[in-house]
């Protein structure tokens, strides 16, 4: 595997914040991320770090991912460093999101990110309904993958 997750801890906000920018930068070049990390700061300690289980994962001491699920079983947010992409470090996350809510696991993605849906759905998840996020006004897919 050559990598660890562990919970999310304090010291861990800036790293996450800065592959949050590096990972959405590099799927969507065409919007400036930079100009939203204060955005993005101000909603990871106000909504997901108190709202949400956050788990991280590591190599070699530095954060390459990191997933967030809510008690809802919503997932907002998996982020994995471009470099790892096509690794089996996302699935390795979305198993902990299910180990975290065995129940049900809801989330969108902007329909457009079609590299996104195709992993969501070989990983277990099923079109649940469309949607537009109500942030960036781009169209998303439900998706929502039910355990056994």
């Amino acid at each position: 595997m050559g990598f660890q997750l562990r919970p999310y801890r304090r010291e861990d906000e800036d790293a996450a914040i800065s592959l949050w920018q590096q990972t959405w930068q590099q799927a969507y070049p065409g919007i400036d991320f930079a100009a939203r990390v204060t955005w993005w700061r101000e909603r990871w300690r106000g909504e997901l770090v108190p709202n949400a289980a956050i788990i991280v994962a590591e190599q070699a001491g530095k954060l390459i991912g990191f997933v967030t699920i809510d008690v809802l079983g919503y997932l907002d947010q998996l982020v994995v460093a471009p470099d790892h992409w096509g690794s089996s470090l996302a699935s390795t996350l979305v198993e902990e999101a299910k180990r975290l809510s065995p129940d049900r696991i809801t989330l969108l993605v902007n329909t457009d990110n079609a590299r996104a849906i195709r992993f969501y759905e070989r990983n277990g998840f099923a079109h649940a309904g469309e949607d537009v996020n109500p942030t960036s006004g781009r169209p998303v897919l439900r998706m929502e993958w039910k355990g056994k």
